[in-house]
């Protein structure tokens, strides 16, 4: 027996070779040649041009891409028994990525002219062959195509983290004003009339101190929620800090904005929530809260995101100083 045979033996259980039945592997194992990498060694580059399929008789190999900017990227390692390149001698297409050496290796090659001659005369084993490569490739695909899906979903779970409020699920601060920025930085918005509001929950420290800081965030995700479920589509409801909430409500006047804060407002009076009876307690008791609203409208009252901002800060200290549990305007002449 040649010492290439002795070798090839030892991948015969490659999924490359692994339905070929013993004399069939021994016809391919006669033309597969030894080739013997030294570390940090390429076998080929990306983009090269090959004739070949190789299979990992021995050592570790890895494979990297380069990546727009030029710079390299490791894409995954190479395990004895695993072949790479098939694409070479299916479809002559160029190598697809660098392979290099992790440490001293051994890969057994295939040449396409030893290939398509073997199928030639044994064209059960280049079916067999092929199907070892189909399957492969499916497998790769499908890991390829969950791999891919799981980096969707982690970025949009990221993407939501990044801007969303985690108690209430509201949007945050930051992502209210880019929300406004790019409202007033896009010229085809900028002439359309935009409402922002501002509230906050009237006396929540007392809520607090009397029932626990528990029922505090009760009280506030419940408010929460009565904002969002008096909102449009499109509107964007955010929770600053605490219990400070605003809502961006695009191609508002003043009429509607009112209407929807005075929604909010009496909706947010009106819901019962159940809260430990003392801090600590296991008995709940049902108590409600309140809301103070300011209004500010672009262009009426400002020009700018800041002097919106501001404008409706303005509007919500004059709702507290008018008594709390109010919506009030912005009015320049205070």
């Amino acid at each position: 027996m040649s010492d290439n045979l002795n070798m090839a033996l030892s991948i015969k259980k490659s999924p490359l070779f692994c339905e070929l039945n013993e004399e069939e592997f021994n016809i391919v194992a006669e033309v597969l040649k030894p080739i013997h990498t030294k570390k940090r060694k390429t076998v080929f580059k990306e983009g090269d041009s090959g004739d070949e399929v190789f299979i990992l008789l021995s050592g570790v190999l890895s494979a990297s891409g380069l990546q727009s900017d030029g710079t390299p990227r490791w894409l995954f390692n190479i395990s004895p028994g695993d072949f790479f390149g098939e694409m070479s001698i299916i479809a002559h297409e160029p190598r697809s990525a660098t392979i290099t050496a992790e440490e001293d290796s051994i890969v057994m090659t295939l040449r396409s002219i030893d290939f398509y001659r073997i199928i030639t005369y044994n064209p059960i084993i280049g079916f067999k062959i092929l199907r070892a490569i189909s399957i492969v490739q499916n497998q790769w695909l499908d890991q390829t195509s969950k791999s891919f899906s799981d980096i969707i979903r982690w970025g949009e779970a990221a993407r939501r983290r990044a801007i969303t409020d985690e108690m209430t699920g509201l949007y945050n601060h930051r992502f209210l004003e880019e929300s406004i920025k790019e409202r007033f930085n896009n010229q085809s918005m900028s002439f359309r009339t935009i409402s922002l509001l501002m509230m906050d929950l009237d006396k929540i420290h007392g809520i607090n101190d009397l029932y626990g800081t528990k029922a505090g965030d009760l009280v506030i995700t419940a408010a929460a929620n009565e904002i969002r479920d008096c909102l449009r589509p499109g509107d964007i409801p955010a929770r600053l800090s605490g219990d400070e909430f605003a809502v961006l409500l695009p191609d508002t006047d003043a009429n509607d904005a009112f209407e929807i804060a005075e929604q909010i407002r009496a909706s947010i009076e009106k819901k019962q929530i159940e809260v430990p009876a003392s801090p600590g307690a296991q008995e709940t008791v049902f108590i409600s809260t309140r809301t103070s609203i300011g209004i500010s409208i672009a262009p009426t009252h400002a020009d700018t995101m800041e002097e919106l901002e501001e404008t409706a800060d303005s509007a919500l200290r004059k709702a507290k100083e008018l008594g709390r549990n109010r919506v009030e305007f912005f009015n320049d002449n205070l």
